[in-house]
């Protein structure tokens, strides 16, 4: 390429960056480098050298794939090493940065500049390609070695510089991407730390709330409880789960196989206590001792007759009855049918729909300085674009185990008028929140609680 040509060595030179930003390949940039530069300007043979690793020849112009093994790539690689440790890099900026030094063999150590005859032209040029990283993560660099016969010219160095810089932007493209500790301490220089540290120092006294979350349930605000009246087995429910009941709605009835028995056995009991009393007190007109034992048989008489009324009596509360209006709450009817229950034992609730109050366990780890009137949130599950606002109504002062199997503390709260109420059972998360801190106390809070726990101070 001679001088009077610059406007086709400007179009080669366009031309060859363009092909090395679209290599797609590392390989096939060191390609591009090595072999198709010869359209800007003749040499005889062009290596490149990669510091990526431990160090390695990349590409040989005229072969597809350097063999590691070859006396020429060994020879070759320790030269680039060599000229990559002593040649000066002036100043060369971090990445995409690139110098060109002209290479004297006569200025090689003497194991280098015995064979450079045997292998390579008189005439060399080398060309430092920036920055890349490696998988470390430490910086690493790449040359290009171009040789020929002829002296290198002043445009022609000119047109390598140029050149240099696209294919050290196109090798720092390929590139692994900083690892964040590197990006940090960048970030982090000695010039910027001042004000890094003022600014975390600014933002770590930044007051915050104090938040917490806790599980919490929808359940009924003064519910009625219906409770088992006697001893006995469920026989049958007749209602569903989350039935609207009136007043004498039938709710379940127990088994009155057993109660049946014995107010048999009482009224055959009552009838023989009556008979007894009957010829006691036809005895006794005629006898004394007869006269004695007809208060007797009154008593057992009376006795019997309390019993049958007491058998009747459970006989009619069998079947239980709702005393109020409101919708029965109960998992399942057929977890009760066939159950065994206590008298007094809890079955179902009779509750308002539009009465309804939220609890909520907060854990003992997380608990905040609450007090009744305190605002919190409460978020669904299954509805996360929609939220009820409650004031805390109670705290209960001593930490209980939930039945998730952890220490939190019973918190009640009314939902706030004007909002339609949610449904009973609804389960989600309640937001609750306490006075204000410094962002570090929030941002340490757990840490340091763990600490002091573990330390005893």
């Amino acid at each position: 390429m001679s001088a009077a040509d610059p406007n086709v060595a400007l179009l080669s030179l366009l031309q060859l960056q363009r092909r090395a930003r679209e290599a797609s390949t590392p390989e096939a940039l060191g390609f591009v480098m090595v072999n198709e530069t010869l359209q800007l300007l003749p040499y005889r043979q062009a290596v490149l050298w990669s510091e990526a690793g431990m160090g390695k020849v990349a590409a040989v112009s005229g072969l597809p794939q350097p063999d590691s093994g070859a006396p020429y790539v060994q020879w070759v690689g320790r030269l680039c090493r060599y000229l990559m440790r002593s040649l000066p890099d002036p100043g060369a900026a971090p990445e995409t940065a690139s110098s060109l030094n002209e290479v004297a063999p006569d200025l090689l150590p003497e194991a280098l500049r015995a064979d450079w005859p045997q292998w390579l032209p008189a005439s060399a040029l080398w060309l430092r390609l920036g920055q890349e990283a490696n998988q470390a993560g430490e910086p690493a660099e790449a040359g290009l070695l171009l040789t020929r016969d002829e002296p290198w010219l002043p445009h022609e160095k000119a047109l390598l510089q140029e050149l240099a810089h696209a294919y050290a932007h196109a090798l720092h493209a390929f590139a692994p991407r900083q690892a964040w500790r590197g990006r940090i301490s960048a970030a982090l220089s000695s010039k910027s730390r001042p004000w890094w540290l003022a600014g975390l120092l600014l933002l770590s006294l930044c007051p915050v709330r104090l938040t917490a979350l806790a599980p919490a349930e929808v359940v009924p605000q003064n519910p009625f409880m219906v409770r088992a009246p006697l001893d006995g087995v469920i026989e049958r429910f007749d209602i569903h789960p989350n039935e609207v009941v009136q007043p004498g709605t039938p709710l379940f009835s127990l088994d009155t196989s057993v109660l049946r028995t014995r107010m048999e056995l009482a009224r055959k009991a009552l009838d023989a206590a009556q008979e007894e009393y009957r010829q006691s007190a036809q005895a006794a007109v005629t006898s004394d001792k007869s006269r004695a034992e007809t208060a007797l048989r009154r008593g057992k008489l009376q006795e019997k007759a309390v019993e049958v009324d007491y058998t009747a009596e459970q006989l009619a509360r069998i079947q239980v009855k709702a005393d109020r209006k409101g919708v029965a709450v109960f998992a399942d009817a057929n977890d009760w049918v066939g159950k065994t229950v206590s008298l007094g034992e809890r079955v179902l609730l009779i509750a308002d729909p539009a009465q309804v109050e939220l609890l909520a366990w907060l854990p003992a780890a997380d608990l905040l300085p609450l007090a009744p009137g305190d605002r919190l949130t409460l978020y669904p599950q299954g509805a996360p674009l929609q939220s009820f606002d409650a004031r805390i109504s109670s705290v209960a002062y001593r930490a209980e185990m939930t039945r998730d199997g952890f220490l939190a503390y019973r918190i009640k709260a009314s939902f706030e008028a004007g909002q339609a109420p949610p449904r009973i059972g609804q389960l989600g998360s309640a937001r609750l929140q306490g006075g204000w801190a410094p962002l570090i106390y929030v941002a340490l809070r757990r840490p340091l609680a763990v600490a002091r726990q573990w330390l005893g101070w």
